[in-house]
């Protein structure tokens, strides 16, 4: 005799940052909560893994949306306020300062917005009206349009500035930070990456994304929530119009009046067996390459000064697919040990990250030992590539890994690895099942305070308002 599904008010897939939100914001309300991860670990897009005796992080360059300690308004006061943490609890370190460059031009940016504007006034004089202009127009947080939140940022773009190279080179980190839409971005995700780099800015924990992760499982289990691992989630079962429960992997099976998905749009319709051809459509295409060079001494102490650099080698930013396996024109180089860290050492200050878009399908055809050749030769190409916007710190290297778009399919289950998901976001959070709701990604908040919002925002407005 088989014994009765055990019953909870809600479950949540995937234990990345939106999830764990999620299940923190109910638990406060002592709904019965548990939150189910494929893996062995937490943190989904922004995890964490062990190498060779060292410690890497998966997916964070920075925290975005950082205000200093008092702010009352903004993304991260208000998840603070919702998950009760204090400031100090996140032990933020705002950046030393950040560069876009393209060929000839480069504008510096950090936490002070009037730094960026300043850049402008001196690169492109005749944009500065229309950059003031541009800044005034963008909305807060609340109230974004989302009635037009899909229209073209390129197109609201043009409104304000009339040289097209300031355009691409506002886009290039706001893209790469945060936009699942080919050649352009939605205008509502433009309004929420602007905020989040240029207005409010980067910071890290000087011990990367670990002890974030650390914190939120400890107070999700302090307020009684449950978290399985090894709990892969097989079908989300739906009957009557309503999603009724799901069933594990391993044949259990787990009933719940709400389900919040952080696993994305596509594949969590797939979950619902609704894998057709015009869902399939949706999924998105953009992925990356990333490798980490591992120093022998701080990265500062070569000359390697700048926080994160968005480069682009060409006046015009290409943000598609490569067909090639990685697009070497454009892409992010992240040293995690320029932060102001002080005394607080950070223990990634040897260490240089570079990112590029890169063709999942080409990875996925390799057989395993084209599949490590291809990783060396493109870890050496990237390098190559980012000793034009750094001082040489190859001869100083003493490790390296590196990941993939099948690397991304592994531990986070996106289609094409997909980092940003699919392009078009359900801000609502709604799907075909009316209790069954998106977080995370495809919501349409990206990074990790974007994800931990996105998580309280969808527990707020799904389960503890419907009651």
């Amino acid at each position: 005799m088989n014994p009765e599904p055990k019953s909870y008010d809600a479950i949540i897939i995937g234990a990345g940052m939106s999830g764990l939100a999620a299940g923190i914001r109910l638990a406060h309300y002592e709904k019965r909560v548990c939150i189910l991860e494929r893996h062995t670990t937490i943190g989904g897009l922004n995890s964490f893994y062990r190498l060779d005796g060292r410690n890497y992080d998966v997916g964070l360059h920075a925290v975005t949306n950082y205000t200093p300690k008092g702010a009352k308004r903004g993304p991260l006061a208000r998840l603070l306020r919702q998950l009760r943490f204090s400031w100090d609890d996140l032990a933020l370190k705002p950046q030393l300062g950040s560069r876009v460059a393209f060929p000839g031009t480069q504008l510096d940016f950090s936490n002070d917005f009037e730094l960026l504007r300043t850049e402008i006034a001196r690169a492109f004089p005749s944009q500065i009206d229309g950059f003031d202009r541009l800044t005034a127009a963008v909305p807060d947080y609340d109230d974004l349009p989302l009635d037009s939140a899909d229209a073209s940022a390129r197109k609201f773009l043009a409104q304000y500035l009339s040289d097209p190279l300031l355009v691409e080179m506002l886009l290039c980190p706001l893209m790469y930070y945060g936009s699942a839409r080919e050649g352009d971005m939605d205008v509502a995700q433009f309004f929420i990456m602007f905020r989040s780099i240029f207005c409010e800015g980067f910071a890290r924990p000087a011990e990367g994304i670990r002890p974030i992760l650390k914190l939120l499982t400890r107070r999700y289990k302090e307020l009684g929530g449950e978290l399985r691992l090894r709990a892969g989630v097989k079908q989300i079962v739906h009957e009557g119009g309503r999603a009724v429960g799901v069933l594990l992997d391993d044949g259990t099976q787990l009933e719940a009046r709400e389900i919040l998905s952080s696993a994305g749009y596509v594949e969590t319709m797939q979950l619902c067996d609704r894998a057709d051809p015009a869902v399939a459509t949706e999924a998105g295409r953009l992925s990356f390459v990333e490798t980490m060079s591992v120093l022998d001494q701080p990265a500062h102490a070569l000359g390697c000064d700048r926080t994160i650099v968005f480069f682009n080698a060409t006046p015009e930013f290409h943000w598609q697919r490569p067909a090639d396996m990685v697009d070497l024109r454009s892409g992010v180089i992240c040293v995690p040990g320029n932060f102001q860290f002080g005394e607080d050492h950070s223990s990634e200050a040897g260490l240089v990250r570079v990112t590029a878009l890169a063709n999942f399908d080409r990875w996925r055809a390799l057989a395993e030992p084209e599949y490590r050749a291809e990783k060396a030769r493109w870890f050496d190409a990237l390098s190559e590539v980012a000793v034009g916007y750094l001082p040489d710190f190859r001869n100083h290297v003493i490790a390296t890994d590196m990941f993939s778009p099948t690397t991304v399919v592994r531990y986070t289950g996106h289609v094409n690895g997909a980092i940003y998901g699919a392009p078009k976001k359900r801000y609502d959070g709604g799907t075909f099942l009316p209790n069954l709701h998106l977080c995370g990604t495809d919501q349409g908040y990206v990074g990790v305070i974007g994800a931990l919002v996105s998580g309280i925002s969808m527990a707020n407005r799904h389960v503890l308002q419907a009651g």
